[in-house]
């Protein structure tokens, strides 16, 4: 089974899941999804043979260059929490977020989450109007299945290692394999 196949079993198999996507779905808001924690953990979880590990929150994010202040964000947010209270939502509008980066802007979600920490956070999934899983990985899924913690090319060795040790996943993960440099791609 591919792993593409396998993401989308896992995902659909877990009613939260696809709820939670639903939920953000029903937004409609362009080029929008749902990220990071909540898919890598899901399958580190999975490859672990564990239950759901508490999130941190929800990260979603979309892209709007119309609407790119903060305060579009937490209208988005504040709206999440009427429906579904219980959750920590984290909206952020990736046409706002190279500032924050200091990298040119970026011209869609794909592109964005390309500049997030590792490879295998580097993910993002959301529910198709009928009902389908679409996901979006600039380095592909291997990293995430293999348990492969490996920091994107443009992201700074030093934040990535600081982040590796305050997140502590080696505590929560046992089998997760934490490169501490960017992988070399030969030519």
């Amino acid at each position: 089974m591919t792993l593409t196949k396998q993401l989308i079993n896992i995902i659909e198999s877990d009613d939260w899941m696809i709820q939670t996507l639903k939920t953000v779905r029903d937004l409609n808001l362009n080029d929008c999804w749902i990220g990071a924690g909540f898919v890598r953990n899901k399958i580190w979880d999975y490859k672990h043979g564990k239950k759901r590990t508490e999130l941190n929150d929800i990260d979603v994010i979309y892209y709007n260059k119309t609407k790119a202040l903060k305060n579009d964000d937490l209208l988005i947010e504040n709206k999440l929490k009427t429906i579904t209270s219980n959750l920590n939502w984290s909206v952020k509008n990736q046409a706002r977020m190279h500032i924050k980066n200091n990298h040119k802007q970026y011209i869609n979600c794909y592109e964005a989450i390309s500049f997030w920490p590792d490879t295998a956070t580097s993910i993002a999934i959301r529910l198709t109007p009928n009902n389908t899983i679409d996901f979006i990985a600039p380095y592909g899924l291997d990293d995430l299945f293999n348990l492969m913690v490996i920091p994107t090319p443009q992201f700074d060795l030093n934040t990535y290692h600081n982040r590796i040790k305050k997140k502590n996943w080696k505590e929560k993960w046992n089998k997760l394999n934490i490169k501490t440099s960017h992988r070399i791609i030969q030519a």
